[in-house]
This record gives C-alpha cells, sequence and structure tokens, in this order.
C-alpha cells in the first residue's frame, strides 16, 4: 500500500475541473475533433493516469459512446422538472438554473464510469456535485428516467438505491441503510421506490429490503422502515399546538 504521503491529493482541484467541463460539454463531448472535446480528454486521461489506470484511452472512447444514452436520459430528468414544478418556465431554465437536475447530470455521468469499473473518479465526481448543490447520490445507485429532484438540499441516496420511473424527491429526503456496518459492504442496504412515487420533504427511508409501492405519496418528515404498498399515502400527523398569547402588549 503506497504511502498517504504519496496520495494525489491535489486531484480534487483538478477533478472538480473536469467534472465542470464535463457539464457544460454535454452536447460538445462526442465532436470527438472538437477543441473542447480534446480538452476533457486530455483531462480525463490525466485523472486516470494519475490513479493508476492503464487504459484510460480505452475508456474514453467507451466513455465517449454512451454519451447520447446519457444525453437521452437527461432530456427526460428535464422535461419531468418542467412538468412538475410550476416554477419552471422552460427546459432551458431547468438546464441552466437547477441544482436537482445538475445533481443528477453528474449522477448519470458518474455512474457510467462506475459500470465501466473505473476507480474513485465516479466517487469524486459525485462528491463535487454533493459540495455545490447539497445532494449526495452515490454513483452506484440505480436511477430510472424522468427523475426530478425539487430544491435538492440535503438529499441522500445510498449506493444500493433503486429508483424507478417517474420518482419526484424533494428536499431532506434520505433513502439510507438502517445499519452501517462495513460487514454489509456487498448487500442491498438501501430501499427501492418503484414507478410514479412522490417523496416529500424530509423524509427518512431506511433499509435494503423496503419497498416503496407504485404511485404512493410520501408526505413530509415521515420516518420508514417498513414496506408501503402501491397507491398509499403516507403523513406525518403533527403534534404543534397553538394558543394566542395572553396580555400581549404592542
Amino acid at each position: 500500500m503506497d504511502s498517504i504521503h504519496n496520495w494525489p491529493l491535489r486531484l480534487k482541484c483538478e477533478v472538480e475541473k473536469f467534472t465542470k467541463e464535463l457539464f457544460y460539454s454535454l452536447y460538445e463531448i462526442t465532436n470527438v475533433g472538437s477543441k473542447q472535446s480534446q480538452k476533457i480528454k486530455k483531462q480525463f486521461i490525466e485523472i486516470l493516469e494519475t490513479l493508476d489506470h492503464t487504459n484510460a484511452q480505452q475508456i474514453w472512447d467507451g466513455f465517449i459512446k454512451q454519451f447520447p444514452e446519457i444525453q437521452e436520459k437527461l432530456a427526460l430528468d428535464a422535461q419531468a422538472a418542467f412538468e412538475k414544478d410550476p416554477a419552471a418556465t422552460s427546459i432551458k431554465e431547468v438546464y441552466l438554473a437547477y441544482p436537482g437536475f445538475y445533481a443528477i447530470a453528474i449522477y448519470r455521468m458518474s455512474h457510467v464510469l462506475l459500470n465501466m469499473n473505473v476507480a474513485i473518479l465516479p466517487r469524486m465526481m459525485s462528491e463535487y456535485a454533493h459540495g455545490v448543490t447539497g445532494t449526495d447520490i452515490h454513483p452506484g445507485a440505480q436511477i430510472g428516467a424522468s427523475f426530478f429532484i425539487d430544491h435538492a438540499t440535503g438529499i441522500v441516496i445510498g449506493q444500493t438505491s433503486v429508483i424507478k420511473n417517474n420518482v419526484s424527491i424533494y428536499q431532506g429526503v434520505t433513502l439510507g441503510g438502517v445499519q452501517v456496518s462495513k460487514e454489509l459492504a456487498n448487500i442491498k442496504r438501501h430501499p427501492t421506490i418503484e414507478d410514479h412515487v412522490t417523496i416529500y420533504a424530509n423524509a427518512t427511508i431506511l433499509g435494503g429490503d423496503i419497498t416503496i409501492g407504485e404511485n404512493s405519496i410520501i408526505g413530509a418528515n415521515v420516518w420508514i422502515t417498513e414496506s408501503i404498498p402501491p397507491n398509499t399515502i403516507v403523513s406525518h400527523q403533527s403534534a404543534i399546538k397553538t394558543k394566542l398569547r395572553n396580555n400581549y402588549a404592542s
């Protein structure tokens, strides 16, 4: 094992630059002859070589081939945001101004790299997006089409989460594990969210054997450790009580 003093900690800055450029070039990168594409390719190869990959060029070529599919998925995500958020005025606004969409975009690219057995870089990309948006999506999560994140801040989606199609998630939602143990590293620890589910702010759903059934609505502030059947509304009853103040001085 290398000495900790030899670890390339400055690589974090290079990955941040690369990740930003990768997002900015979503629709230029497949033009392999362009200056921008060549610039990103150079950054990518240098990063992978620093991480001891010996086949960086081959990985880059495979990554580029998957960009048309990434673009198609992101178009569906942007459309979902536009249709579900009454504040959205255009698809362009979603691409340019929505932190949830940005987090999803970085996830979709890092997920492809993780599936190509690229070490460390996918996590570094997701942690950069986490720092910028407040949304922590592990690149190992499996997320289907037309995914919408509103407001973004405080969301955690664990490594073995499965999110199917047309799911909406609001700020503060956690899809987590019941236990934190290294012995559980190779088993499913995080929930499955079926199609057409909406999860409102600050809901917490924990456990690898937990499924939220399709067409369900999970209300704000609930804590779930048992599966929810399809077509269910789950809500939290507030214990807050109010009364008028006496002797209020104006």
